[in-house]
């Protein structure tokens, strides 16, 4: 004789409404946001320790292939990481000193421009070319600008890092200070690097077991796609800062590891590097003469063309792979809807949308088929 099926239980009851589940998830988003409101600084040093995991997990392979041990690979990425901090940090009082000099500069050469600017269309209008005069109050107003916007951003930033040697010697005694976060996430970031492929696959069994496969799958295209174009990008900066820095130094141009470092670091979004830093170098080569300007305008125009017809397909082109006027537009969309931020992920973003386009869309019958 079979057995009349159980009635519900009060809890399954009430768990048949969407009302109380929607209700039930809502509560549990709540209060996950406000635990991670309030350990967030936990949760930052963690993001970062998994970040500089994931960025050297490709060398620590590729050392395990030479037959390296995982171990000692990790201990030579902290090497690196330590002297790449310690070269950092004897950089930034010198470029950060430059950095205000140079700002300091800027609205005396702004007025040299102007001179320059005078005779340059009294020369054209002497020759028959006239109505000039809006033209110039143009260009002297938006290079004005430029370094007001320039000004406004980073002096402060800098004055404060500069003034702020005791504020920082204060924290270092403590352990939430500056040495103890670093101390944390380095202890953090080798424990992720020594066992990564196994907190990652910890990562992987936190979901259901049949969407497991397509969240390998779409973590291996966000890798090929956001992860490949950081690092690629990083290198790409640091060249461009460098050269910017040695072309401009062999010219005899002042302050050139600021204009080499403003370069670099605005490199993080491609092609704006050059464009940042060859204002400030040619305001500063115009009382050196005419042959300084033009080999300025040399020096910058080589670092974009080596970026973008030698560096950017060659270390790009695996995880990007992205027609430059796409970049551009990519680009602009991104710096129209969120400023600088939008800029930076721009391209990252339309990467990964053109690797689910390869991956998903095209082969897809909606594509070859129709809809």
């Amino acid at each position: 004789m079979i057995s009349p099926p159980k009635p519900p239980t009060a809890f399954e009851y009430a768990w048949r409404s969407p009302w109380v589940r929607l209700l039930v998830f809502g509560l549990a988003f709540y209060l996950l946001y406000r635990l991670l409101g309030e350990v967030r600084t936990i949760v930052w040093n963690v993001l970062i320790a998994f970040l500089i995991a994931y960025l050297a997990n490709p060398l620590l392979t590729w050392l395990e292939r030479g037959r390296v041990s995982r171990g000692l690979g990790v201990f030579f990425v902290l090497l690196l990481f330590v002297a790449i901090f310690a070269l950092a940090g004897a950089l930034l009082v010198t470029v950060s000193a430059q950095l205000i000099d140079l700002l300091a500069r800027l609205p005396d050469q702004i007025g040299q421009l102007g001179a320059v600017l005078d005779r340059l269309f009294g020369w054209l209008g002497d020759r028959g070319i006239g109505n000039l005069a809006d033209a110039r109050e143009r260009i002297t107003e938006a290079v004005q600008t430029y370094v007001e916007n320039i000004g406004d951003n980073l002096i402060p930033i800098l004055q404060n890092a500069l003034n702020s040697t005791g504020t920082v010697f204060r924290q270092l005694v403590s352990l939430g200070g500056i040495v103890g976060q670093i101390i944390i996430i380095l202890l953090l970031s080798v424990y992720l690097m020594l066992d990564y492929s196994r907190v990652n696959a910890s990562l992987l069994r936190a979901f259901p077991r049949p969407w497991q496969p397509r969240v390998l799958e779409l973590s291996g295209l966000v890798g090929t796609a956001v992860g490949g174009y950081v690092r690629g990008q990083l290198v790409i900066a640091t060249f461009i800062g460098v050269f910017v820095w040695l072309g401009l130094t062999l010219l005899g141009i002042p302050s050139a590891a600021a204009i080499g470092f403003l370069a670099g670091a605005f490199n993080i979004v491609p092609y704006l590097g050059p464009v940042i830093g060859a204002t400030p170098a040619l305001l500063l080569a115009l009382p050196l003469g005419w042959v300084k300007m033009l080999l300025v305008v040399v020096v910058f125009v080589l670092a974009n063309q080596i970026e973008s017809n030698v560096l950017s397909p060659y270390v790009l082109g695996r995880t990007t792979d992205l027609h430059p006027v796409t970049v551009l537009v990519a680009i602009l969309v991104g710096a129209s809807l969120m400023g600088f931020s939008g800029a930076l992920l721009a391209v990252p973003l339309v990467a990964l949308g053109k690797l689910l386009l390869d991956k998903y869309y095209y082969p897809s019958r909606v594509y070859t088929e129709g809809p």
